[in-house]
Parts: structure tokens; C-alpha cells; sequence
């Protein structure tokens, strides 16, 4: 007859060491997937901000939005000095003269588990906002 006294603490002790392996990578993927969207906010807040910078210009009788690069970057840098954001512009353009594609970034640092990855993770976000008058 064998003895199996103390089998099982070995098999706990790895289960928990799992566990609680998985529940950290958990929180680090969380906290990447909620700084990328915030970031994606702050693009989008950025480009409505700065397709609101337009130039009113009438020609052959109609009103036309005008929007040039220097507007877009002004709108975008100042609406994130103004909240306070830690984003950074990019580039801020206006492709058509008529709309705003603002591109931001931002470094993601893990909450826990720095170890892996003590630099960070740059992360960037691009939104377009369109001036339209009717």
C-alpha cells in the first residue's frame, strides 16, 4: 500500500499560482484595451474640436466651410491643453479642406507585471470630423 499524504498541497499551490497568473494578465489586458479607448476619445474630441476651427467663406452666393492644416493642429492642441489629456498630436491636418483627421499617441504602462514590458506599449488613434453647413 503507497502513501499519498500531501499529494494534494503541491497541485493547489500550482493551481493558485495559475490562477492568479492569469488573473494579472487579466488586469494588464483590461488596462491596455481601456487606454486605447480612451485614447480613441480624446482623437475623436480632438477632431470635432478642430473641424470646428473652419473659416466661413461665400462663393457664387452659397456658404462654404474652409478648414486648413494650421486651423486643424490649433483646434486639436487646444482642446487637449484645455482638459488636461496626457495624448500627444501627432499630425493634424485637413485633408479636403473641409474636414479634420487629427492622429494621437499615448504610452500604455502595465499596472502590474512591469517586468514584461518596463517600457511601455505606444499606442496611436486617428479620427476624421467633417464640417458640413446647410
Amino acid at each position: 500500500m503507497t502513501r499519498d499524504d500531501g499529494s494534494i498541497l503541491p497541485l493547489t499551490i500550482a493551481y493558485a499560482l495559475i490562477a492568479l497568473a492569469a488573473i494579472l494578465v487579466c488586469v494588464d489586458a483590461t488596462s491596455l484595451y481601456l487606454t486605447q479607448k480612451r485614447l480613441d476619445g480624446w482623437a475623436d474630441a480632438a477632431a470635432l474640436a478642430a473641424a470646428d476651427e473652419f473659416t466661413l467663406e461665400v462663393s457664387s452666393g452659397e456658404p462654404h466651410a474652409r478648414l486648413t492644416d494650421a486651423d486643424v493642429a490649433r483646434g486639436a492642441a487646444a482642446l487637449l491643453a484645455s482638459a488636461g489629456a496626457a495624448a500627444v498630436v501627432v499630425t493634424a491636418a485637413s485633408p479636403d479642406g473641409t474636414s479634420a483627421r487629427v492622429t494621437l499617441a499615448d504610452t500604455w504602462r502595465p499596472p502590474v507585471l512591469t517586468l514584461f514590458v518596463p517600457d511601455g506599449i505606444a499606442l496611436q488613434s486617428t479620427a476624421t470630423s467633417r464640417s458640413a453647413l446647410r
